[in-house]
């Protein structure tokens, strides 16, 4: 018999899955406020939405991805990340055509073969936010600050937001050329995969955690340096917006993002208590994706958070909300000859909207009665056979220890009236 769940997977448990709901509740309050749409795509998409989309060469196309082929021969991918797919539904269902700016936000698990560590699983949860078709330096600033407001909204604090632009098709090819000439003569002291990086896309030797602290990465050139006119004045806006609503933020000119489809602006928001992975969000502008993927050009900006690093960071902190298991009525039957009457008036309680529960097993009043604490129920309606022939039903007030004979007619009104 299989006992365990597949390496990098995770059950939810009904003891957490309160802190996944209030979680997402804070994430559809926050969207609703800015405008954002909730929207739902497949779990798995055409493999080679995620090459062209993501970009071969990079780590989560060429190391991470479950791909499979299917029934029909066709080469399937379980999603790695969910802006590709957003981006697919956009252009397949012409979103573009209802407002000049589509606003879209998603929950949903996305899949990667990496090695299981806290917070970061093979199934994984990701909240995101897409907003598609406005080149304006305003929505940058608008989707960091709603990823800083969900997070704030949780009771995080000391959240750190660290900003850099990563230029654009017209300035980045001078900055490749720069990173070459500069990692040439380091060449053999670099990771394996920077060493094929170098020739690829140099910018993310720029993130790799290996090489991270060698002495000579900290004199590699700054993209800032080498940013056009428009990629400048673009950064210089997102930042002035930043600091006109009070957000502090430092400038980093090391941080790119790990996927080819980032353009100008790319940020990162790290929460100190979760250690070395501190990354909580993370994302930036991408306005070659819809292009690259047969569309028009269109501007783009979004961001990502995993769910299980949010969790992790509230449950170290002891941020998650306090859940008690909280019945209105538990039905207790007395005897055989209560047992339908009781079945019939607990779907009664259910169909007036309370939360009702009993006892299937026939267990002693006694054992009820705990059972009965035990699931936090307001009240215990007590049903044996003198209950039965008049037409009544004891009722216990458990929260005061009072309890008094009650018409079946009129006991539901009396516990929604006391509820």
């Amino acid at each position: 018999m299989l006992t365990n769940a597949p390496r990098g997977t995770k059950d939810i448990l009904p003891e957490n899955v309160a802190g996944w709901n209030y979680v997402e509740q804070k994430i559809r309050d926050i969207c609703a406020r800015f405008g954002y749409e909730e929207i739902r795509t497949p779990m798995f998409e055409h493999t080679e939405l995620f090459h062209r989309g993501i970009g071969e060469g990079t780590d989560v196309v060429d190391k991470e991805m479950y791909t499979f082929e299917d029934r029909g021969g066709r080469s399937i991918t379980l999603r790695p990340e969910n802006t590709a797919s957003a981006v697919r539904a956009y252009l397949q269902n012409k979103l573009y055509g209802d407002s000049a700016l589509t606003k879209l936000f998603y929950i949903g698990s996305m899949f990667r073969y990496d090695r299981p560590q806290a917070g970061r699983m093979r199934e994984f949860h990701q909240f995101g936010v897409e907003a598609l078709g406005e080149a304006n330096p305003a929505v940058d600033a608008e989707i960091i600050l709603l990823a800083m407001e969900f997070l704030k909204s949780l009771g995080l604090k000391d959240l750190k937001l660290s900003l850099n632009s990563v230029g654009c098709p017209s300035c980045r090819p001078a900055y490749r050329k720069a990173l070459q000439d500069y990692f040439q003569p380091h060449l053999e002291e670099l990771c394996g995969d920077c060493k094929d990086r170098f020739e690829r896309s140099p910018l993310r030797i720029l993130d790799c955690k290996v090489d991270a602290d060698k002495e000579f990465m900290a004199g590699a050139p700054k993209i800032t340096d080498c940013l056009c006119g428009e990629c400048c004045d673009h950064f210089e806006q997102v930042q002035s917006l930043l600091t006109e609503a009070g957000v502090e933020f430092e400038l980093d000119p090391r941080l790119v993002r790990g996927l080819d489809y980032y353009t100008k602006t790319a940020f990162e928001i790290k929460y100190a208590p979760l250690g070395a992975q501190s990354a909580v969000a993370g994302g930036g502008r991408y306005d070659g994706l819809i292009e690259e993927m047969g569309g028009n050009p269109t501007p783009a900006v979004g961001f990502a958070t995993g769910l299980e690093r949010v969790l992790l960071a509230l449950e170290k902190q002891g941020l998650l909300p306090e859940t008690k298991k909280q019945a209105d009525a538990f039905v207790v039957a007395l005897g055989e000859a209560a047992q339908k009457p009781a079945f019939k008036l607990l779907q009664q309680l259910r169909g007036a909207g309370l939360k009702a529960l009993m006892d299937y097993a026939g267990r002693s009043m006694k054992a009820q009665m705990k059972q009965a604490g035990k699931a936090g129920a307001r009240f215990a309606l007590i049903l044996g056979e003198d209950e039965i022939k008049e037409n009544a039903v004891m009722l216990k007030d458990m929260e005061k220890s009072e309890q008094q004979k009650v018409s079946l007619d009129e006991v539901i009104d009396q516990i929604q009236n006391s509820i």
